[in-house]
């Protein structure tokens, strides 16, 4: 390991940007409250308002990903798509079976200049999450139980409320629900096979009923999907402590832009629509394995400094006091401050480590425990 290497391996950096991001996302969450006051007023100058504000913490991770580890992702397409990139309102559809695809997904969207109002359909615990999922709260982000019953209302009047959103913004949704394990994936080829469904290699069985939600929703707002398959080269397994601890990643990611007209409005047709999509992103990723890259045209989208700009502020603003009070606890020369310090980094360090875990491919559902019960139910 060289010593660049050796230095962003160390505890101390992974504290300091832990100590911003958690410092200056409660700041922003705290912001962000008081900013309910212009709901009533002026609804739009809240969504401008608060997309700003969250660019401030979900840029944070962004430039971890391309500044701190270096990962630079290659976007394979057709030439004539990428001039709309950016400049239109876009449903996303992407893989689900790496630990940092949502990090790439963000990079995506932050060199398209529209990272600060990007949107996904998420699970509802999440919401509950300080700093990231009080963040989404306010910019309108879609929750869900993943109990249809319940989300149909329920996502169908959050989906409408973003008609009117004032700014370009990317809608990530995840069809698979949860991230590729093999496990899940042999649950989830039972539930297939009893649906009379072809089996899929590389993803898990596409759940249609929150895509197909929306599409109605959106369409005529929303003018095209984006499916995107994402993969990693000489079968790089990427996590998000390999990133917080500086290594280099490379991404390689196909987008197709399909235009919402060629997307049915019945819905079972739709859901008919999603599983041959999935079909064509398997043999997209089985064609990857064996040649290494995806069709069309290579392209690596600017990579812009705003991110780290935004870092630089908020460690400028932050670290100093943070020094200062380090300072004078080791200057006072109390064992009992000592003591206090070294516990209050020891819960620093499981506070990283539990943000990290919970990120971790194998904790992130109860997928293929009770699927097996459930038959995964669209």
């Amino acid at each position: 390991m060289d010593l660049v290497g050796l230095f962003k391996s160390q505890f101390l950096c992974h504290l300091v940007f832990c100590y911003v991001f958690m410092a200056s996302g409660l700041i922003v969450n705290a912001i962000q409250l008081c900013t309910l006051v212009l709901w009533p007023i002026n609804k739009q100058l809240f969504r401008k308002i608060n997309g700003r504000l969250c660019y401030c913490i979900s840029s944070q991770l962004v430039m971890l990903l391309e500044w701190w580890s270096g990962t630079e992702c290659t976007i394979y397409t057709d030439p004539k798509a990428s001039p709309h990139y950016g400049k239109e309102n876009a449903i996303v559809v992407l893989n689900h079976k790496f630990e940092i695809d949502f990090l790439c997904g963000w990079s995506l969207a932050e060199r398209l200049g529209i990272l600060g109002n990007s949107k996904v359909l998420a699970k509802k615990e999440l919401a509950y999450v300080p700093i990231i999922g009080w963040m989404w709260y306010f910019v309108e982000m879609i929750f869900c139980t993943r109990k249809w019953e319940q989300d149909r209302q329920t996502v169908a009047k959050s989906l409408l409320h973003l008609r009117d959103y004032p700014e370009k913004y990317l809608f990530l949704i995840h069809c698979e629900g949860t991230r590729f394990t093999e496990k899940k994936h042999q649950i989830s080829m039972q539930v297939a096979q009893a649906k009379g469904l072809p089996s899929l290699k590389h993803h898990l069985l596409p759940r249609t009923k929150g895509f197909a939600i929306t599409v109605k929703c959106l369409r005529d707002v929303v003018p095209a999907v984006y499916d995107c398959t994402l993969n990693f080269r000489n079968n790089e397994n990427p996590t998000l402590l390999g990133v917080l601890n500086g290594k280099k990643y490379h991404a390689d990611c196909y987008v197709r832009r399909i235009p919402m007209e060629d997307i049915p409005e019945d819905e079972d047709q739709c859901s008919a629509w999603l599983h041959k999509l999935y079909q064509e992103k398997d043999a997209f990723q089985e064609e990857y394995y064996r040649t290494g890259v995806f069709p069309e045209t290579p392209w690596v989208p600017p990579r812009r400094p705003w991110a780290l700009v935004n870092w630089l502020f908020w460690a400028s603003l932050l670290l100093y006091p943070f020094f200062q009070f380090l300072v004078s606890m080791v200057s006072s020369g109390s064992s009992v401050t000592m003591a206090s310090l070294v516990f209050v980094f020891c819960m620093a360090s499981m506070g990283v480590r539990w943000m990290i875990g919970v990120t971790e491919i194998d904790k992130g559902s109860a997928y293929g425990n009770i699927d097996n019960k459930q038959k995964q139910s669209d």
